[in-house]
């Protein structure tokens, strides 16, 4: 068992375990600094631009999952409305509508004061939970923004448990 230093525990980022994950998931990835990571996360639906970020002042982990969907203004809405009803069936994180581009994204924030950053299981329960919840709800916010669903109608369908294999 090798110990590490003072030192060697000081010059090590807290997105280092992230890099672990990601790296051993094979999942392309960019770390322009020990504060951020973008990662290429492949879904069943769609491809998720996985960005997240520690912030020293909060002792915080960010989260942001991004769908590939981005919400036509005219349609943002009745996508609101679905947010709203989404996001209260989620246990941890919560969907949004990010900035004036309109990217469909799932976000949550993990604080760690008093840590020197997230656990492994910490990451990958975030990751499993992001994963899972923007795969379960991908089909709502595609019946709301192109198939012209009710908020109320794409949620339903989403909500239905699959058994078996065709």
């Amino acid at each position: 068992m090798t110990l590490m230093s003072v030192t060697e525990a000081e010059e090590t980022s807290p997105l280092d375990v992230i890099e672990q994950i990601v790296a051993a998931n094979d999942w392309l990835f960019d770390r322009p600094n020990d504060q951020e990571m973008a990662v290429h996360v492949p879904g069943r639906w769609c491809d998720y631009n996985f960005l997240c970020a520690w912030n020293d002042v909060a002792d915080a982990m960010h989260f942001t999952l991004a769908f590939d969907t981005r919400v036509p203004r005219e349609r943002r809405g009745p996508v609101h409305e679905l947010l709203a009803l989404i996001n209260d069936k989620v246990w941890m994180g919560h969907f949004a509508i990010w900035g004036e581009e309109g990217l469909l994204a799932y976000r949550h924030a993990l604080p760690l004061r008093g840590c020197p950053g997230p656990s492994r299981g910490q990451v990958e329960d975030v990751l499993e939970n992001a994963i899972h919840d923007c795969e379960r709800f991908y089909p709502a916010f595609q019946y709301v923004i192109w198939g012209g669903k009710s908020p109320t109608d794409a949620l339903a369908a989403a909500m239905i448990e699959t058994v078996g294999e065709a």
